[in-house]
């Protein structure tokens, strides 16, 4: 904390286009009802591998959805950040003009988006094009850049303010909200449209995170198993998750209806390993508590956790013991969850999807259950909610997202 006073920052406009639903309505009650949406993915078996599980969003139609020429032009990734941004701002309910007069609103609202990977479909297609070929699209290298997501939004949307794109792994759409939310205290953007996309579902990229011992190898909907003791590894996913962020007095001012409350961000670096995380959770410790810090709260206000709880072996045993120390006597009366039970790890898009969610059950006040939990680890020593939803005021709730390279987040949302 600072002796600086720091303008309330809230959240005015949530959108999803995730695997269990195209939209916010439909993701959380997929959600709510702890229904997988993992699945048979026949292009991984057609690749010999023996991952054969994914967790891809709903079907649509590019051309329909944003245009022949667009969909051509775009990796999948920008198509679903397109998505669900376009619903963050619809349910935000700003006005967002287009015009080239300098007064003009859209000259102060910014963009931050996260993204670990970016087009690695395009890569993947303009490589076998240019071996059996030699041939490459005059695209490529457009649809491959990690930051177009965030140049197309801006572009759709009259948006000319900050604009940028952060990879922190699979922390990127939480950090880039932490970013967000300091754009906005520091008066540099009046809004901030912040989280993050991916789409990187293929057979490369899936034979990469395989090759670690990263990924699930059953062959059913269970496999995504967050804090169960039979879990044995994360499932791809791919999705995007967006927030519309003001300060409360501007939102209020236009006559908008805050969801709920960005009070805190904090952020650390594991400074450990590549890949594992350190067993005791120090990093993960330091961003919670950085968390709490910054929004001036006690362990005590907490009332859930969305966890990072990717269900491999060591992320969520690490997680778990990092939250009881952070939360100490009063872990038993946080409930956590993980919803990467019903979307698989969708990357550096999981801190912008999870923190929709984590909004959703302030709002709502429900816990969402861990989907595919049947039997809670003996080493995960913390209130884990799984079965069904649990009923009950939820006056705050921190979002975690950890990323390879040890760099980690931890987002705080409070009610109105």
């Amino acid at each position: 904390m600072t002796d600086r006073q720091q303008p309330e920052i809230v959240v005015t406009g949530i959108g999803l286009f995730a695997p269990g639903g195209a939209n916010v309505d439909a993701a959380w009650k997929t959600v709510l009802e702890g229904t997988p949406a993992a699945a048979h993915d026949p292009t991984l078996e057609e690749a010999g591998l023996d991952v054969t599980v994914s967790c891809r969003t709903p079907e649509f139609d590019p051309s329909e959805e944003i245009g022949r020429r667009a969909a051509r032009r775009l990796d999948r990734f920008v198509q679903l950040a397109l998505l669900a941004s376009r619903e963050a701002i619809d349910r935000s309910g700003l006005d967002l003009p287009t015009g080239e007069d300098p007064e003009e609103f859209g000259d102060r609202v910014g963009i931050a988006f996260g993204c670990g990977i970016g087009g690695v479909i395009t890569w993947e297609e303009q490589h076998a094009s240019f071996i059996e070929k030699n041939k490459v699209s005059p695209f490529m290298i457009p649809k491959m850049l990690s930051n177009m997501a965030a140049g197309q939004v801006a572009i759709e949307l009259g948006a000319r303010g900050p604009n940028l794109t952060v990879n922190t792994a699979c922390a990127a759409s939480a950090t880039a909200i932490h970013i967000a939310r300091d754009l906005l205290a520091s008066g540099t953007a009046d809004a901030m449209l912040a989280g993050g996309t991916e789409a990187s579902i293929t057979a490369l990229s899936t034979a990469g995170f395989a090759k670690m011992g990263a990924l699930s190898k059953r062959k059913d909907e269970t496999a995504s198993r967050p804090f169960d003791a039979d879990r044995d590894g994360f499932v791809m996913g791919e999705g995007a998750g967006m927030l519309v962020l003001e300060r409360a007095e501007d939102a209020r001012a236009r006559g908008a209806t805050p969801l709920a409350v960005l009070a805190g961000a904090g952020s650390s670096a594991d400074a450990h390993h590549q890949t594992s995380p350190p067993e005791e959770g120090g990093g993960a410790v330091l961003a919670m508590q950085r968390a709490l810090a910054d929004a001036g709260m006690d362990r005590g206000d907490i009332d859930h956790i969305n966890a990072h709880g990717t269900s491999t072996p060591l992320n969520d045993k690490s997680e778990s013991i990092a939250i009881r120390r952070v939360f100490g006597d009063a872990t038993d009366q946080v409930g956590v969850s993980s919803t990467k039970g019903v979307t698989g790890h969708t990357l550096g898009a999981a801190g912008g999807i999870e923190a929709v969610f984590t909004v959703l059950a302030l709002r709502d006040g429900v816990i969402p259950p861990t989907a595919n939990l049947e039997q809670l680890d003996d080493e995960i020593d913390i209130d884990v909610v799984h079965g069904e939803a649990r009923q009950g005021e939820v006056r705050a709730a921190l979002s975690n997202s950890f990323g390879f390279g040890g760099q980690n987040a931890s987002l705080l949302f409070r009610k109105v």
